[in-house]
């Protein structure tokens, strides 16, 4: 069985006002004072920001058990610290990001400008084990058509600046403003991936194998494929579903380089429509189809994308939990409609907040 870890990133909020806070250096500092925590926190870019890494587990309800622990752990340290913690991919309320101090922040502060103070977003990082750097390269081809449904299911940042965006996932668009963010075309092996990476690095524009922003890339640190296509999840639930779908969609690519079956060779251009329509609409409009990539309604291609993954899901035991969370998030919605049902009930961006910091733990 492939093991599975995620990274969250969290916001740190207000609890009165809903304001981002940046707090995470007290929030840090009491979490290693913590044994119990494990280092499991990082800082972030902005300093309204918390990450978390989860360990590498075999099984969803493992992994599931240990999101809802470390957001919970995540809450205690916020409350001690005076503020409090938010599943939110972007802030509803208007902020001002505080860049970390760090040397590494400060070069990307200098080098990209206004683009880096605007990358308060929060995402959700699936990691999945693989074999090698060959498999590795030959699943991130063939997982690319795939990932806009990500996208879609995992949309959870209605605003921006105190307006309403009219995306569900409008973290995903600033996203998309650091050079080396996007789709990739087809690398065909580890020697040609490697030899991209290099030759970005060295144009000077990123600092290092780290900076390249790929929505599915080799992980610099661990044995794994990265996924990076999420936005951070309003519910724990829905997180292990990205997980879940990630694990999928690598088992099964690792499956079909195994048979001799060859990945779809879509356009980076089809692909970056595809990515914004899965982030213009979600799950409420029209997304394009992995294999067509033509107009179809979103119910359609979520099925699709069960479809594919079904045998590896299957194996695992986890299809039928797969098929009862997509279709829970197709009848009751995403994240982005949960709190776009908040603000049109009470016209309050902080009572969006203060709604999404319950949603967190629940």
């Amino acid at each position: 069985m492939r093991t599975v870890g995620v990274e969250e990133e969290l916001l740190l909020v207000d609890p009165g006002s809903g304001e981002p806070q940046a707090l995470s250096a007290a929030v840090l500092a009491r979490a290693a004072r913590c044994a119990a925590d494990d280092d499991v926190f990082e800082k972030e870019l902005h300093s309204q920001m918390l990450e978390f890494n989860t360990h590498p587990q075999s099984g969803m309800d493992e992994l599931g058990a240990e999101i809802v622990r470390i957001r919970g752990e995540a809450a205690r340290h916020a409350r001690e610290a005076g503020c409090a913690v938010a599943a939110l991919a972007t802030s509803p309320l208007p902020a001002r990001p505080s860049i970390g101090m760090n040397r590494r922040y400060q070069w990307m502060a200098e080098q990209y400008g206004i683009a880096t103070r605007e990358q308060m977003v929060c995402g959700c990082h699936v990691h999945v084990s693989v074999e090698s750097d060959d498999e590795g390269v030959a699943v991130v081809d063939r997982i690319r058509p795939w990932l806009p449904v990500l996208v879609a299911l995992s949309g959870n940042s209605p605003f921006w600046q105190g307006r309403e965006t009219g995306y569900a996932s409008y973290r995903s668009r600033v996203w998309q403003r650091w050079p080396s963010a996007g789709p990739t075309e087809l690398f065909g092996s580890a020697e040609s991936y490697r030899r991209r990476v290099a030759d970005m690095v060295d144009t000077g524009t990123i600092l290092d194998e780290a900076m390249v922003y790929f929505e599915a890339r080799l992980s610099a640190r661990y044995p794994t494929v990265e996924v990076r296509v999420a936005d951070v999840c309003l519910h724990a639930d829905t997180a292990v579903l990205i997980a879940t779908l990630v694990r999928g969609l690598v088992e099964t690519a690792a499956r079909d380089r195994q048979s001799g079956r060859g990945p779809l060779d879509h356009s980076v251009s089809l692909l970056r429509l595809a990515n914004w329509r899965a982030a213009r609409t979600g799950l409420t409009g029209d997304l394009l189809h992995p294999a067509t990539m033509r107009r179809t309604r979103a119910e359609t291609v979520v099925e699709a994308l069960l479809e594919h993954v079904e045998g590896a899901l299957s194996d695992s035991g986890d299809l039928e939990r797969a098929r009862a969370s997509c279709a829970r998030l197709l009848r009751h919605g995403t994240g982005a409609e949960v709190q776009r049902e908040v603000w049109e009930r009470t016209g309050s961006l902080r009572e969006v907040v203060t709604a999404c910091v319950e949603h967190t733990q629940a």
